[in-house]
């Protein structure tokens, strides 16, 4: 049995679909990149994943299907990370990634102590330790991203469904964020689903990429084994014309590189 496995998922807005019968497997341990246009799904996907979007199909995750899981037990098991919080009030750091541990406590129950140490240990993992008492709305849009990613991993759900996490993000940032995930999938067992907008991020950390094109799956792509050729031609579908070189930086770690062609006539 696969650690989480979607079938037939099918969704939209309005009556109209925007994902079709959508159907794909990931292992535990694994980080899967989501790639496709604007429009072609991706959004759609994870909302439906994580029950905000009602759809047809089933998805099931360690046996369990989230389908049939109350909203509080759905919110423990799987997390869903936005583009934006949409958290306006006044709310110190500390206190949003505790927001992480509310399907865990009961009414009017707080945090305890070993909860906000973990808060402030995710914080410290991300980048922002020390900074737990500062107000988040007075935060970079780069830095709130990275503080709902700790919320997301002191929580410790079992998938993670994360929409662009890198485009609040700054060149430097956008790399430790992946590379941060990719450690983390891989030590605790678990899952990420990340739909990414820059296709170099996706080729050089993501274990397998999911590519999208009109509500379908185009193709799913191993960007560690998979011929160059093969996958010029599938990203090209998304992009255009590319093409894949493999080269070395100056520690001798091997990464993608994606260059755009000019279009042929």
């Amino acid at each position: 049995m696969s650690f989480f496995s979607v079938t037939d998922l099918t969704a939209g807005y309005g009556g109209k679909p925007v994902i079709d019968r959508i159907s794909f497997e990931l292992e535990a341990g694994c980080l899967l990149g989501l790639l496709g246009a604007n429009g072609s799904g991706k959004t759609t996907l994870l909302k439906s994943i994580c029950g905000i979007l009602p759809h047809r199909g089933s998805c099931v995750l360690e046996g369990s299907v989230l389908e049939q899981l109350s909203p509080r037990e759905l919110a423990g098991r799987c997390s869903y990370v936005p583009q934006r919080s949409g958290i306006s009030i006044d709310l110190s750091v500390l206190d949003v990634v505790l927001m992480g541990f509310n399907p865990r406590l009961g009414l009017l129950e707080y945090p305890s102590g070993d909860m906000k140490e973990r808060a402030r240990k995710a914080l410290a993992r991300v980048g922002l330790g020390g900074r737990e008492e500062e107000n988040y709305l007075h935060l970079s849009e780069g830095q709130k991203q990275l503080c709902i990613l700790a919320r997301t991993l002191a929580s410790e759900g079992r998938l993670l469904l994360l929409d662009e996490p890198e485009s609040a993000l700054d060149f430097r940032y956008r790399y430790q964020m992946l590379d941060l995930l990719r450690g983390w999938v891989r030590e605790e067992k678990r899952a990420v689903l990340a739909a990414l907008h820059d296709p170099s991020l996706a080729l050089n950390y993501c274990d397998r990429l999911l590519l999208l094109a009109d509500g379908k799956v185009l193709a799913v792509l191993k960007p560690g084994t998979d011929a160059l050729n093969k996958m010029e031609e599938e990203l090209g579908v998304l992009y255009g014309r590319v093409s894949l070189q493999r080269c070395r930086d100056k520690s001798g770690r091997e990464q993608l590189v994606m260059l755009k062609e000019p279009e042929t006539e």
